[in-house]
């Protein structure tokens, strides 16, 4: 089976960022740096995450990075869709996914007949969460 895994690039943060996207989504999470991947360049740049990739419980992956200061800005981070049919699920990472951020669309029912919502976090990701509507 192929998967769509996210992969967010961040500027000296990843750690931070990943190790927060475990607390909403469980899971596990392996960190590495730019030393022990043997892809260091600069001695101030060692321990920024040159690969990190979260596990759930739910079967999603998602992977980021630290984009380190010879890449310039590659890899501007996108949005990110959660949507599904379980709203207890998919509300309590709403909840999580908003501490600190700003709300562009408040997680409310949709014309199209869902529940949705949209957030920049604290990290500068943008996220997108649809929760399926009742069939009639």
């Amino acid at each position: 089976m192929t998967k769509l895994n996210p992969y967010l690039s961040f500027k000296d943060n990843a750690r931070e960022a990943m190790e927060f996207y475990k607390g909403v989504f469980g899971g596990n999470l392996v960190l590495t740096t730019f030393k022990d991947g043997g892809m260091s360049k600069d001695p101030n740049e060692d321990t920024l995450i040159m690969h990190s990739q979260l596990d759930t419980e739910h079967g999603f992956t998602l992977m980021g990075s630290d984009t380190p200061s010879y890449m310039g800005e590659a890899g501007k981070n996108g949005s990110i869709s959660l949507s599904g049919e379980d709203e207890t699920e998919l509300r309590g990472y709403w909840d999580k996914l908003v501490e600190g951020a700003t709300i562009t669309q408040p997680l409310v029912k949709a014309p199209w007949g869902d529940t949705f919502g949209m957030c920049t976090d604290t990290f500068g990701v943008h996220w997108m969460v649809n929760i399926l509507g009742k069939k009639a």
